[in-house]
């Protein structure tokens, strides 16, 4: 098993994919490995029913939702698949079990069903949110578009108040390293920057800081928001339905939905979002840094901050 797992995470790694997504498939395979040397069962060896098993130790024993599930059995199936793909098995057995039981793999228009809220709700998520920190996080996320990991890399010497940019640290999902941001987004990370000279006693370049003085980490802003958003009815965490889970990346969504409905340009929205080029055309088509700032100005909601 041990040897199997280290062969696939180097496929992982060599078709791109993130040293924290690596690691999130290394921890998941090792507890399907601890369960299956438990039940006797060898990892060539198991069929639709070990699988099916371990769904219900994760649910019942574990007591983990079918959201964090999910994400076991992402890794799970992507092994198994490349156990198919080097002739070690016949059939990938995670299929059928997927099929079964999560929603979005049997119908794939879910895989993109995201909670999107109005204008009027995400000015009041920000609103009603009392610490400075987490209103500048909230603010930034919904504002830029950026997603978390940009948003925990981010140093203070990377915001430019001066022309309202960010220069993003490079990642293999971006393609573009500048974003922009507004004059809201701007009051509100001055006032964020105020109350953390009094806190980075570690001298710590990091734009967000946690109460230790470090760099802010992933699950800490996943926290901020989803705190925030089921404070004020819009997050349900004990709903399993992923419509109605406010998380980080669904300010991603608000962010592109409420440009393009503002008339903002799809490949406008396109360079700010850092998407890869979708058509040949996109790569000849050079846009204007004036034009993208006025039309962001143009079309990203104001929130009316305070």
């Amino acid at each position: 098993m041990d040897r199997l797992v280290e062969k696939f995470l180097r496929n992982c790694a060599i078709k791109g994919m993130t040293e924290r997504s690596v690691k999130g498939y290394q921890s998941n395979l090792k507890c399907f490995s601890s369960y299956i040397e438990g039940q006797g069962v060898g990892i060539v060896e198991v069929d639709k029913d070990a699988i099916e098993g371990y769904l219900e130790h994760l649910r019942l024993d574990r007591g983990l939702t079918m959201r964090t599930a999910e994400h076991h059995f992402s890794a799970l199936s992507s092994f198994y698949e490349y156990l198919v793909f080097k002739d070690i098995i016949p059939t990938n057995p995670v299929l059928p079990v997927r099929r079964q039981f999560f929603k979005r793999y049997k119908n794939n228009s879910d895989a993109h069903t995201r909670k999107l809220i109005s204008e009027h709700d995400m000015s009041m998520l920000i609103n009603s949110t009392i610490d400075i920190r987490d209103k500048a996080i909230i603010t930034l996320l919904a504002k830029t578009g950026i997603r978390r990991n940009e948003l925990i890399t981010l140093d203070i010497s990377d915001i430019d108040f001066i022309e309202l940019k960010i220069r993003l640290k490079p990642t293999a999902k971006r393609t573009n390293r500048t974003v922009l941001f507004d004059e809201e987004t701007a009051f509100i990370l001055r006032r964020w920057l105020k109350i953390r000279a009094g806190m980075n006693h570690k001298d710590n370049p990091a734009l967000f800081l946690n109460a230790y003085g470090d760099r802010l980490h992933r699950s800490g802003v996943y926290e901020v928001v989803t705190t925030s958003a089921e404070r004020v009815g819009l997050h349900d965490p004990k709903s399993d339905r992923l419509e109605d889970h406010f998380t980080p990346h669904c300010c991603r969504h608000w962010f592109t939905t409420h440009l393009r409905r503002a008339g903002m340009p799809r490949e406008f929205i396109q360079e700010l979002r850092g998407d890869a080029s979708r058509e040949t055309m996109d790569i000849y088509y050079h846009i204007d840094e004036n034009d993208l700032k006025e039309s962001y100005n143009a079309c990203i909601p104001k929130l009316h901050i305070y």
